[in-house]
């Protein structure tokens, strides 16, 4: 069992207090790197999420809005706490997801960037005047929040996902409630100790409820009082929610599925592209929307770029995330695995050449969740780990010969969230990047998003943006004011 001064309330949090399940109903965290049980928390169910929504709205102040800065304080003070809890988190984040305990430290620094980065560009929400006078009326905008919105996020970043949406929501003066994944729930229970022994944001302006993610997705669909959702997960849940929520007419935020291209021309630094790529794709154990899942390379430099590959990823060490000198963790759980393992069993089959890794007839879920890290080769756009998001430690090379080859390949997919270019040709670039329907294109680099800049997908990879001055006005609505004389 896990111990920690930030997990002494296992329990949600409804209106400034710690809320148990109502029916003692509870569910258990496991650590995927051993198996051990780390805690039960409770299962909490619509009767809670009732009472969030309450309290949000009871939070909510619209005649009398939050000053600026009052809802800097919070920003900076969420900010402030995090970075100074930067290990303790890192270690619960480590434990229940089992990515290595300094990639969990660095996904609360990147947490924190985003209540930074709000803080730091609230003024932006701040009313402004325009300079004509349409009608003979001076014209004055304002960004009024949206209301209570329910924020639901994933398992793979268990502080970095939250942090986009709150950071934002509360920038605009939106009452939150949040619905952590079920496999990962005490890294955010370590935040909400953070936020209600350490600073003072009001009772019911942050509201944490987990359990069953249909009955608190199907609640906060239904809820009147909750104009907006936004969503992390896979492009399915995301369909679904657009079909729950048609009745509400609700505002909607959501980052969806990615099949991201990772594209290396022939004139580009190899030794730099497989550096990126192995940063970029083994990143949580390659369980990132973000992460590249269809290596195309150039027909002349094909072979060398494997062997640079191949021999970056045989240095990897795979074990327990707690173990300082590991790189890659387990997967969060058998499905996961079986998938990666599915993944290469099909295009081995399909004729592709396995360069790196073990043989997926060896391995079995039950034994353990480590996937090794596997270089596979010859890959071909009717296989799986091509046609579909892999969620794992799987590199599928593939060749192209003309630039025409490159961007048909890329856009081959119904998903637009992140895709990766490398040449050193800057017209190539231009035109490349320009043709690929991604919301994120990583030129010579392959870093993800970040709090200064928007992210977010085009096609079936989601609707809004997080992040920069786009998600800074993802939770406001824009009001016109024209006044006569």
């Amino acid at each position: 069992m896990i111990e920690s001064p930030l997990l002494q309330h296992l329990s949600g949090y409804i209106g400034g207090q710690w809320t148990p399940a109502e029916t003692g109903k509870t569910f258990d965290i496991h650590n995927p790197s051993t198996g051990e049980k780390l805690a039960s928390v409770p299962s909490l169910g619509a009767d809670e999420v009732n009472q969030a929504v309450a309290a949000g709205k009871e939070a909510l102040q619209l005649t009398r809005p939050y000053t600026m800065e009052q809802r800097r304080h919070w920003l900076e003070g969420i900010r402030d706490v995090l970075m100074a809890e930067k290990k303790e988190v890192g270690r619960i984040l480590s434990l229940e997801h089992g990515k290595p305990w300094k990639e969990a430290q660095a996904e609360v620094e990147y947490a924190a960037g985003f209540f930074d980065h709000c803080a730091k560009n609230l003024d932006q929400l701040e009313p402004h005047t325009l300079d004509e006078r349409p009608k003979d009326c001076t014209w004055t905008v304002y960004h009024r929040p949206i209301g209570v919105v329910g924020l639901i996020t994933p398992w793979n970043f268990p502080i970095g996902m939250i942090a986009k949406k709150l950071s934002a929501a509360l920038a605009a003066g939106c009452p939150c409630v949040i619905k952590p994944a079920s496999a990962t729930p005490l890294t955010m229970i370590a935040l909400f100790s953070l936020i209600h022994e350490r600073l003072d944001l009001p009772k019911g302006m942050v509201n944490l409820v987990m359990g069953s993610a249909g009955v608190i997705g199907d609640t906060l669909c239904a809820h009147p009082d909750v104009p907006m959702l936004s969503f992390t997960g896979s492009t399915e849940i995301g369909q679904k929610l657009i079909e729950k929520t048609i009745p509400q007419v609700k505002k909607l935020g959501l980052e969806l599925g990615g099949n991201a291209p990772f594209i290396v021309f022939a004139d580009a630094d190899l030794d730099a592209a497989a550096d990126n790529l192995i940063a970029n794709k083994f990143r949580g154990s390659g369980q990132t929307c973000v992460c590249a899942n269809r290596i195309l390379v150039q027909k002349d430099v094909a072979d060398a770029f494997a062997e640079k590959v191949v021999s970056r990823v045989e240095k990897l060490r795979v074990g327990d995330g707690m173990d300082e000198n590991v790189d890659i963790g387990p997967l969060i759980n058998a499905d996961g695995f079986d998938k990666v393992r599915s993944h290469v069993k099909d295009a081995l089959e399909k004729g592709a050449r396995q360069l790196a890794g073990t043989h997926p007839d060896e391995l079995d879920s039950s034994r353990n969740l480590f996937y090794p890290p596997t270089v596979v080769t010859d890959v071909r756009d009717d296989m799986e780990c091509w046609q579909k998001e892999t969620f794992g430690p799987l590199v599928p090379m593939a060749l192209f010969e003309t630039e025409d080859d490159a961007v048909r390949a890329g856009n081959n997919t119904e998903y637009g969230l992140a895709a990766y270019v490398f040449t050193a040709d800057d017209a190539l670039a231009q035109r490349v990047i320009g043709a690929l329907r991604f919301g994120h294109v990583g030129w010579n680099t392959g870093t993800g998003p970040a709090p200064q800049a928007p992210f977010g997908g085009m096609k079936a990879s989601g609707i809004g943006r997080e992040g920069g001055a786009e998600g800074l006005m993802e939770f406001v609505e824009a009001q016109a004011v024209p006044r006569g004389a």
